[in-house]
């Protein structure tokens, strides 16, 4: 049984891709709607860190001014 090394990894270059303006339009407008959930999700995940955060630190005796728990 004779072992072979592995092929080398191919390299690849795309050179032009061909796609309608409009399909273009569509897929950004897409990936536009998709973020809005995103960007709330990721709003309510920082928001309750930082309320933590600021729990926390009233918690051990640190005042933060301007914020009221």
């Amino acid at each position: 049984m004779s072992m072979q090394p592995p092929a080398a990894p191919h390299r690849v270059a795309i050179a032009d891709i061909q796609i309608p303006f409009w399909r273009m339009v569509a897929i950004i407008i897409k990936w536009t709607l998709a973020s809005i959930p995103a960007a709330i999700i990721l709003s309510l995940i920082f928001g309750i860190i930082i309320v933590a955060v600021a729990i926390v630190l009233s918690m051990i005796g640190i005042n933060i001014p301007n914020v009221k728990i």
